[in-house]
Protein backbone atom coordinates (compact mmCIF):
# COMPACT_ATOMS: atom_id res chain seq x y z
CA UNK A 1 0.00 0.00 0.00
CA UNK A 2 1.26 3.30 -0.86
CA UNK A 3 1.46 6.23 1.59
CA UNK A 4 1.59 9.66 0.41
CA UNK A 5 1.67 12.87 2.70
CA UNK A 6 1.51 16.37 2.50
CA UNK A 7 0.43 19.37 4.63
CA UNK A 8 -0.04 16.96 8.10
CA UNK A 9 -2.10 15.01 6.03
CA UNK A 10 -1.38 11.47 5.32
CA UNK A 11 -3.01 9.38 2.55
CA UNK A 12 -3.40 5.86 1.65
CA UNK A 13 -4.14 4.73 -1.68
CA UNK A 14 -5.45 1.77 -3.20
CA UNK A 15 -5.96 -0.37 -6.08
CA UNK A 16 -7.62 1.02 -9.29
CA UNK A 17 -8.22 4.37 -7.09
CA UNK A 18 -6.54 7.84 -8.55
CA UNK A 19 -3.22 8.56 -7.08
CA UNK A 20 -2.88 12.03 -6.29
CA UNK A 21 -1.04 13.89 -8.78
CA UNK A 22 -0.34 17.54 -9.69
CA UNK A 23 -3.55 18.78 -10.27
CA UNK A 24 -4.41 17.12 -6.89
CA UNK A 25 -1.46 18.79 -4.87
CA UNK A 26 -2.64 22.59 -7.06
CA UNK A 27 -6.25 22.03 -5.99
CA UNK A 28 -5.02 20.90 -2.24
CA UNK A 29 -3.48 23.84 -1.81
CA UNK A 30 -5.15 26.42 -3.63
CA UNK A 31 -8.26 24.85 -1.83
CA UNK A 32 -6.59 25.53 1.70
CA UNK A 33 -5.50 29.31 0.94
CA UNK A 34 -9.62 30.00 0.80
CA UNK A 35 -11.03 27.74 3.10
CA UNK A 36 -11.31 29.20 7.07
CA UNK A 37 -12.03 28.33 10.24
CA UNK A 38 -15.86 26.82 10.79
CA UNK A 39 -16.66 26.52 7.28
CA UNK A 40 -18.94 24.19 5.63
CA UNK A 41 -17.58 22.20 2.49
CA UNK A 42 -18.13 19.92 0.06
CA UNK A 43 -15.41 17.80 -2.45
CA UNK A 44 -17.02 16.74 -5.61
CA UNK A 45 -15.40 13.42 -6.41
CA UNK A 46 -12.91 12.74 -3.82
CA UNK A 47 -10.87 9.91 -5.57
CA UNK A 48 -8.54 8.96 -2.59
CA UNK A 49 -9.87 11.84 -0.32
CA UNK A 50 -6.77 13.49 -0.73
CA UNK A 51 -7.53 17.11 -1.10
CA UNK A 52 -10.05 16.85 1.61
CA UNK A 53 -7.97 14.80 3.99
CA UNK A 54 -5.32 18.07 3.71
CA UNK A 55 -8.30 20.46 4.39
CA UNK A 56 -9.55 18.60 7.39
CA UNK A 57 -5.53 18.28 8.52
CA UNK A 58 -5.25 22.14 8.20
CA UNK A 59 -8.57 23.77 9.17
CA UNK A 60 -11.19 23.22 11.30
CA UNK A 61 -14.16 22.45 9.24
CA UNK A 62 -17.31 20.48 8.71
CA UNK A 63 -16.59 18.81 4.96
CA UNK A 64 -18.54 16.08 3.38
CA UNK A 65 -17.34 14.51 -0.25
CA UNK A 66 -19.32 12.69 -2.80
CA UNK A 67 -17.33 9.63 -4.86
CA UNK A 68 -19.06 7.79 -7.83
CA UNK A 69 -16.57 4.87 -7.33
CA UNK A 70 -17.01 1.97 -4.90
CA UNK A 71 -13.20 1.59 -4.70
CA UNK A 72 -12.28 5.24 -4.29
CA UNK A 73 -15.22 6.01 -1.92
CA UNK A 74 -14.18 2.71 0.45
CA UNK A 75 -10.18 4.44 0.05
CA UNK A 76 -11.62 8.03 1.11
CA UNK A 77 -13.02 6.99 3.93
CA UNK A 78 -10.37 4.34 5.33
CA UNK A 79 -8.46 8.26 5.16
CA UNK A 80 -11.23 9.56 7.55
CA UNK A 81 -13.22 11.30 4.79
CA UNK A 82 -17.26 11.71 5.35
CA UNK A 83 -18.09 10.11 1.65
CA UNK A 84 -21.40 9.49 0.01
CA UNK A 85 -21.42 7.54 -2.59
CA UNK A 86 -23.19 9.17 -5.38
CA UNK A 87 -22.62 10.86 -8.54
CA UNK A 88 -22.16 14.44 -7.99
CA UNK A 89 -24.57 15.51 -6.47
CA UNK A 90 -27.33 12.99 -6.35
CA UNK A 91 -26.98 11.87 -2.70
CA UNK A 92 -26.74 15.00 -1.37
CA UNK A 93 -30.10 16.30 0.71
CA UNK A 94 -31.88 18.83 -1.34
CA UNK A 95 -31.40 22.04 1.28
CA UNK A 96 -27.71 21.09 2.10
CA UNK A 97 -25.81 24.18 1.64
CA UNK A 98 -22.07 25.07 1.52
CA UNK A 99 -19.50 27.85 1.48
CA UNK A 100 -17.35 26.22 -0.96
CA UNK A 101 -17.82 23.49 -3.31
CA UNK A 102 -14.66 21.82 -4.99
CA UNK A 103 -14.41 19.83 -8.18
CA UNK A 104 -11.40 18.55 -9.51
CA UNK A 105 -13.53 16.84 -12.61
CA UNK A 106 -12.38 14.16 -15.33
CA UNK A 107 -10.59 16.24 -17.86
CA UNK A 108 -8.47 14.03 -20.29
CA UNK A 109 -10.69 13.85 -24.07
CA UNK A 110 -11.49 10.48 -24.21
CA UNK A 111 -13.07 8.68 -27.37
CA UNK A 112 -14.05 5.19 -26.83
CA UNK A 113 -11.43 3.96 -27.44
CA UNK A 114 -9.36 5.32 -24.74
CA UNK A 115 -11.45 4.82 -22.19
CA UNK A 116 -9.63 2.99 -18.90
CA UNK A 117 -11.28 -0.36 -17.75
CA UNK A 118 -13.24 -0.51 -14.80
CA UNK A 119 -13.91 2.38 -12.18
CA UNK A 120 -10.56 4.32 -12.42
CA UNK A 121 -12.28 5.29 -16.19
CA UNK A 122 -14.00 8.17 -13.91
CA UNK A 123 -10.99 9.94 -12.93
CA UNK A 124 -10.20 10.22 -16.64
CA UNK A 125 -12.80 10.19 -18.84
CA UNK A 126 -13.95 13.84 -19.56
CA UNK A 127 -15.39 13.14 -22.91
CA UNK A 128 -14.87 14.34 -26.19
CA UNK A 129 -13.89 17.62 -25.11
CA UNK A 130 -12.67 16.76 -22.10
CA UNK A 131 -15.70 19.14 -20.80
CA UNK A 132 -18.62 16.46 -20.09
CA UNK A 133 -18.56 16.70 -16.30
CA UNK A 134 -18.52 20.57 -16.14
CA UNK A 135 -22.09 21.26 -18.01
CA UNK A 136 -24.15 18.99 -15.13
CA UNK A 137 -21.72 20.45 -12.62
CA UNK A 138 -22.63 23.94 -13.56
CA UNK A 139 -26.32 23.54 -13.87
CA UNK A 140 -26.78 21.96 -10.01
CA UNK A 141 -24.38 23.42 -8.24
CA UNK A 142 -26.10 26.80 -7.43
CA UNK A 143 -28.56 24.90 -5.20
CA UNK A 144 -25.96 24.18 -2.87
CA UNK A 145 -23.95 27.43 -2.26
CA UNK A 146 -25.30 29.44 0.67
CA UNK A 147 -25.38 33.06 -0.26
CA UNK A 148 -21.69 34.47 -1.01
CA UNK A 149 -20.06 30.80 -1.36
CA UNK A 150 -17.60 29.69 -3.92
CA UNK A 151 -16.67 27.18 -6.01
CA UNK A 152 -13.45 26.31 -7.09
CA UNK A 153 -12.28 24.17 -10.00
CA UNK A 154 -8.96 22.71 -11.86
CA UNK A 155 -9.27 22.71 -15.36
CA UNK A 156 -6.41 21.84 -17.90
CA UNK A 157 -5.57 23.64 -21.01
CA UNK A 158 -6.33 20.37 -22.55
CA UNK A 159 -9.95 20.99 -21.58
CA UNK A 160 -10.17 24.41 -22.84
CA UNK A 161 -9.73 27.14 -19.97
CA UNK A 162 -11.78 29.87 -21.69
CA UNK A 163 -14.78 27.43 -22.84
CA UNK A 164 -14.80 26.29 -19.20
CA UNK A 165 -15.07 29.94 -18.37
CA UNK A 166 -17.88 31.01 -20.58
CA UNK A 167 -19.72 27.57 -19.02
CA UNK A 168 -19.18 29.28 -15.72
CA UNK A 169 -20.59 32.65 -17.15
CA UNK A 170 -23.95 31.04 -18.82
CA UNK A 171 -24.63 30.07 -15.11
CA UNK A 172 -24.23 33.35 -13.78
CA UNK A 173 -20.39 33.19 -12.19
CA UNK A 174 -18.07 35.56 -12.17
CA UNK A 175 -15.12 33.54 -12.36
CA UNK A 176 -10.97 34.27 -12.00
CA UNK A 177 -7.93 32.31 -12.02
CA UNK A 178 -5.96 32.01 -8.68
CA UNK A 179 -3.85 29.48 -9.71
CA UNK A 180 -1.52 28.04 -11.81
CA UNK A 181 0.92 25.44 -12.83
CA UNK A 182 2.84 24.51 -15.88
CA UNK A 183 3.01 20.72 -16.42
CA UNK A 184 4.59 18.55 -19.05
CA UNK A 185 2.38 19.14 -22.15
CA UNK A 186 -0.43 21.04 -20.07
CA UNK A 187 -1.15 24.11 -17.95
CA UNK A 188 -3.27 23.53 -15.33
CA UNK A 189 -5.62 26.02 -13.45
CA UNK A 190 -7.75 26.48 -10.71
CA UNK A 191 -10.42 28.67 -11.21
CA UNK A 192 -12.48 30.31 -8.74
CA UNK A 193 -16.28 31.18 -9.37
CA UNK A 194 -18.62 33.29 -7.73
CA UNK A 195 -22.46 34.21 -8.16
CA UNK A 196 -22.35 37.12 -10.21
CA UNK A 197 -24.09 39.42 -7.62
CA UNK A 198 -20.00 39.54 -6.00
CA UNK A 199 -17.82 42.66 -6.68
CA UNK A 200 -14.80 41.60 -5.09
CA UNK A 201 -11.50 40.69 -6.87
CA UNK A 202 -9.50 37.61 -6.60
CA UNK A 203 -5.62 37.96 -6.89
CA UNK A 204 -3.90 35.08 -9.05
CA UNK A 205 -1.15 32.91 -7.96
CA UNK A 206 1.17 31.74 -10.60
CA UNK A 207 2.77 28.08 -10.11
CA UNK A 208 5.40 28.24 -13.16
Amino acid sequence: MLTIKHLNAMIDLADQVYEPAEDSYLLADTALEFTKENMQVLEIGTGSGFVSAVLKANRNIELVATEISPLAARCARSNGIDVIRTDMFAGLKSKQQFDIVIFNPPYLPTSKEEKVPGWLNYAFDGGINGRKDIKPFMEQVHAYLKPGGMILLLVSSITGIEEVMQEMERHNFNSWIVAKEKCFFEELVVIIGKIQDSTSTIPVKQNI
